[in-house]
């Protein structure tokens, strides 16, 4: 029953913190998600008390903001006024230096000697030595070992408990009830990254997990066993800075200015829009038909490149979310490992893996073979370097080499970027991805015809889909870069930090089945003969769109020349815009995206603010900076309003933890971010710290996010949802899900509504209502 007892207080603590995410699969979700049930502000105030760090923009960043007409005093004001505030605005500019806690962190000592026993224990693959009995847990294996421990003296290690719960009770006995859950509160959020990523194997139960188990109740048995033999008190007393909260009352108000003054200039630009044209869910011509159509991400980079590709031609452009509605895991050909591949918040119900084409098996072989050959390659040269009697002799006569690829690295990238290269070489043409259910390990296993048609009719429902042109793509994405410990943050969200190509590949064949097209038909989904579906790529670093197309029909060859044509002129065109530059700009953006010295190859989701959910002739003529989450939506189509709930409870979902997350690592990088680029050290293949110790990154790095050290690039701004759709719908949506509407009254989010049926006006969702 004791035991009982304290579990439930450790899930009662740890319910504040977030998960910490590896690097391969770094997904940017919000850090403060434990604190979503509370009001923004409260929420940041708790945290930061908890955890430490500054969760408001600084007064200089407002005051650079209200400089560059980013915040309009007129709203500033209002908000002073609402609140009975008689400052002007240069006096609350003045009240906002928050008090910087410089005192000693009082259990550095212990931080440190646990973060040692952690890095050894949770390592997956990178110590070249592995650290003894990990598949007992770390509590037992840290009890056979501590004795050779010379950091720390524990008298009789042997006589420990067994279990770690017991030695918990033990430890925590002579405190109250209340002091208990605050002990075991405050030593996991001493070290928030760890015990997050703690929390992460815990509940993914990844390969690593299954190998060496860690338990929060294990690490916490060791961090107050080795506290207490420090002679550190396990309750820690005034552990944070009190909350002033007039000054953060201003905080708040000028966060709130800025954030309307935003929606204000986009409230202007959707209005002038919509004059022109009452109904979007109708394009102008009376019979469109466009020569192809293309299916985006919803990524805020995408935004940028849609405008480009429907400038370039008789294009048509959708939004939807980057894993295409496939709920699934990927199976990599080329090194067998299985990744999730569709939004954290989903349990995966499906496998992809790769099966071959049977005309294509020889060009199969041979990249197997390929494949084989570099692995070995990769891990020769890795044992060389590694072992003893070779390391120092194989370092010096190498060296040569490993300099003059690193100068041509430095000097050149851009030479030694080869894209056509590395698709030629990839396993793409030669297989078609396969589908099954998780739990099915029969490779010639298929999913049956209802589910395939399910899935398809779903992404078109989702879309407002009524007509289909020749050619379709389906266009995931993922990021190109060298050395970047933090690439996966730049592939697809929505693929859990994975390239979407695979999603896109997937849904296209199923697309393509004669077979599910027929039962579409049944649904009043026709799809002509003609239409062919296509899986392609977006390089968001290059902005180079690549098609997986070795089954187009003869019958579409010259068009699709064509198509591959003009997105070159949209690839020349968008990296033009990006990196505002009008000559070479491909070459520039390949040269970011090999440069191994290239802090920042891409921006990412830097500045996003908005995500509008509508048809595209909402916002098809505005240019909106890369700002903006689109998803395609016709409410006339969703009779019934499940689309729009489908979309409210996933993609929104998924873009305030995006949002959250570029906000607090834009405001606190150095708690809540990952911290300067020059300084990371990666730790064990999953995470890093600054320099040789310290808590894990939970966040993106500083380079990410800002111009220069003092100098914001994304603007810390909550997320401001627009959706084209009747307000009743919209409130019936919310008073159905509890969990919805609480991010909007607890101002997670924005939610304004373009009401069809009231002239397209545009309504903010307020105090309920």
């Amino acid at each position: 029953m004791q035991q009982e007892r304290i579990l439930q207080k450790i899930e009662l603590a740890s319910k504040s913190l977030g998960k910490t995410w590896p690097l391969y699969s770094f997904v940017t979700s919000n850090p403060l998600t434990g604190f979503e049930n509370k009001h923004f502000k409260q929420a940041a105030l708790e945290a930061e008390q908890l955890m430490g760090g500054h969760l408001f923009p600084d007064s200089s960043s407002y005051n650079k903001a209200l400089q560059s007409g980013k915040i309009d005093p007129e709203e500033l004001k209002n908000l002073f006024d609402e609140k009975g505030i008689n400052f002007s605005i240069e006096e609350s500019l003045s009240q906002m230096n928050p008090q910087i806690n410089t005192s000693k962190n009082s259990t550095h000592l212990l931080d440190s000697y646990i973060i040692k026993w952690l890095m050894t224990f949770m390592d997956e693959g990178l110590a070249e030595w592995s650290m003894p009995d990990r598949e007992l847990g770390i509590y037992k294996a840290w009890k056979a070992l501590v004795k050779y421990d010379k950091d720390i003296t524990i008298n009789f290690p042997n006589k420990l408990p067994e279990n770690s719960l017991d030695l918990l009770k033990d430890l925590l006995e002579d405190f109250s009830e209340e002091d208990q859950i605050e002990v075991i509160k405050q030593h996991l959020a001493a070290l928030p990254g760890w015990t997050g990523y703690i929390k992460y194997r815990l509940e993914t139960n990844s390969q690593w997990q299954q190998k060496f188990p860690i338990t929060i109740e294990d690490y916490l048995a060791v961090r107050l066993c080795a506290a207490k033999n420090l002679n550190i008190n396990l309750l820690q007393i005034n552990k944070k800075a009190s909350i002033d909260n007039h000054d953060r009352e201003l905080e708040y108000l000028w966060l709130k200015a800025w954030e309307k003054t935003w929606q204000k200039n986009m409230a202007k630009n959707l209005d002038k829009k919509l004059q022109s044209d009452q109904n979007p869910n109708h394009p102008d011509q009376k019979n469109y038909s466009p020569e192809a159509q293309f299916v985006f991400c919803i990524d805020t980079r995408s935004e940028l490149i849609r405008r480009h590709v429907e400038a370039c031609g008789n294009y048509e452009t959708f939004g939807y979310a980057g894993f295409f509605g496939i709920a699934m895991d990927y199976e990599n050909l080329s090194d067998g490992i299985v990744k999730k591949s569709c939004p954290p918040i989903l349990a995966s119900s499906y496998k992809v893996s790769e099966l071959p084409k049977e005309k294509n098996k020889h060009e199969l072989n041979k990249f197997l073979q390929r494949n084989e050959k570099k692995n070995f390659t990769h891990y020769f040269l890795k044992r060389m370097k590694h072992m003893l009697p070779s390391a120092f002799g194989y370092v010096e006569g190498s060296g040569i080499f490993y300099g003059a690829s690193l100068l041509s690295r430095t000097i050149i990238p851009n030479k030694l970027y080869n894209s056509k290269k590395k698709e030629k070489l990839s396993f793409e043409n030669s297989c078609n991805p396969h589908l099954t259910t998780i739990s099915d390990t029969n490779l010639s296993a298929k999913i049956n015809l209802e589910e395939k048609v399910s899935i398809v009719k779903s992404a078109f429902d989702l879309m407002g889909w009524k007509t289909f042109s020749p050619i379709i793509l389906f266009v995931g994405h993922g990021s190109h870069t060298a050395n970047n410990a933090f690439a996966s943050s730049l592939d697809c969200g929505a693929c859990a930090a994975s390239p979407g190509r695979h999603n896109a590949r997937m849904l296209a064949l199923l697309a393509n089945q004669p077979d599910v097209r027929l039962e579409l038909k049944k649904l009043n989904i026709h799809i002509p003969e003609t239409s062919f579906f296509m899986g392609a790529e977006h390089n968001t670093t290059t902005d180079e769109i690549v098609i997986f197309d070795s089954e187009l029909p003869d019958s579409h060859k010259e068009q699709f020349l064509q198509l591959k044509e003009n997105l070159f002129k949209a690839q020349v065109s968008a990296t033009a815009e990006r990196l505002n530059t009008s000559k070479n700009s491909i070459q520039a953006a390949e040269k970011k995206s090999n440069n191994w010295s290239e802090t920042r190859p891409e921006w990412g989701l830097a500045k996003n603010a908005g995500f509008i959910v509508g048809p595209r002739a909402l916002t098809k003529s505005l240019n909106l900076h890369g700002n903006c989450f689109l998803h395609s939506y016709n409410w006339e189509l969703d009779t019934d309003g499940n689309a729009l709930a489908a979309i409210m409870q996933g993609p929104m979902v998924v873009t305030q933890w995006i949002n959250n997350h570029y906000y607090f690592a834009t405001v606190d990088n150095e708690n809540y971010g990952g911290g300067s680029k020059i300084t990371h050290n990666v730790t064990g293949r999953f995470g890093v710290m600054q320099g040789n110790g310290g808590d894990l990154k939970r966040g993106l790095p500083l380079q990410s996010v800002n111009e220069s050290d003092q100098q914001y690039y994304h603007q810390p701004l909550r997320l401001s949802v627009y959706i084209h759709a009747p307000i009743a719908r919209v409130t019936e949506i919310l008073e159905k899900y509890n969990h919805l509407k609480s991010l909007i009254t607890n101002e997670w989010i924005y939610l304004m509504v373009i009401d069809p049926q009231d002239s397209n006006k545009i309504k903010a969702y307020a105090d309920g209502k």
